[in-house]
């Protein structure tokens, strides 16, 4: 499962590439984050005057082209919001046999097509007093964008503040995946990929573009990938069963790294001396030994 997103990294200064976005409301750049569940497996910087998946079908060529050298056989889904919802790269994924399930932007057409099953929503919500959801699987094609028809679902939704309808687009079979099901266990569980994004910018500082060039805030954008990479090493090989096995990156910096130590450098070894109150000294010594296993 691969999910792409899209964020803006704002800028304070005149850097090359700085162009004003009219959604975030300020100058910035747009990288575009590719995960793997919380492997990052992409993280490139882009101007802001740019369509949300402007490069996005290159990157996943490349990326799936090394996925599929080491598991010729696996199967791909690639899973996005609605600025993904492109016929370049949905056609990409039907030629490579790589599936998706993209959210899909609300329009008149779009709502014209669930407005009985939204009716029937409010009917329920009406009786229930509660929030309802009713679901419509069909095949939808654009009126001039999109080159071939596609199956859509849409969420029709009458919530106590009233209509809330939403459509993905998709690739996947009605017989393996249920409208329901693909929506709110498949599509919605891409959120968890924006805490990936919140930790890298939040926790690592990967915001930091302050650099004149594109390419040197390109490197800064690295040089803090290549530390949650790092990081979430640390956590899946030395931290696991520990207090620690599911922190963010942000905790286990502060925790673990960010502590005060004595260092005392001698001509055979180097020894950290760590407060004897230190409330993480025994999840420190053992990510230590675990690590130290794991290189050999």
């Amino acid at each position: 499962m691969l999910d792409l997103d899209a964020t803006d990294d704002p800028l304070h200064g005149h850097q090359e590439g700085r162009f004003f976005h009219g959604y975030y409301n300020c100058y910035c750049y747009l990288p575009l984050y590719i995960f793997c569940g919380r492997h990052l497996l992409s993280a490139k910087l882009r101007r802001s005057n740019i369509d949300a998946s402007a490069g996005s079908v290159a990157e996943i060529d490349r990326i799936i082209g090394q996925i599929r050298q080491s598991w010729p056989n696996v199967r791909i889904i690639l899973r996005a919001d609605s600025g993904f919802a492109r016929d370049e790269l949905m056609d990409w994924c039907e030629t490579n046999k790589v599936d998706y399930v993209f959210g899909l932007a609300r329009n008149p057409r779009l709502e014209r097509q669930i407005a009985p099953a939204m009716e029937e929503a409010s009917l329920l919500s009406q009786a229930s007093a509660q929030a309802t959801r009713v679901f419509r699987d069909f095949l939808w094609s654009t009126k001039d964008s999109w080159t071939r028809r596609r199956r859509v679902v849409g969420k029709a939704e009458w919530t106590l503040l009233g209509a809330n309808p939403r459509f993905i687009v998709t690739s996947l079979k009605s017989e393996r995946w249920a409208a329901q099901t693909l929506y709110e266990d498949l599509y919605c569980a891409r959120g968890d990929m924006e805490n990936r994004i919140k930790e890298c910018q939040l926790d690592l500082y990967a915001d930091r573009t302050s650099a004149h060039t594109m390419h040197a805030n390109q490197l800064r954008l690295w040089f803090a990938s290549l530390a949650y990479v790092l990081i979430c090493a640390l956590r899946r090989l030395g931290l696991a069963h520990t207090r620690l096995a599911e922190a963010t990156c942000g905790t286990i910096r502060l925790k673990l790294l960010k502590i005060g130590a004595q260092v005392r450098v001698s001509v055979r070894r180097i020894k950290i001396a760590m407060a004897s109150a230190c409330p993480y000294a025994d999840e420190f010594a053992l990510a230590h030994a675990r690590i130290r296993a794991a290189a050999r």
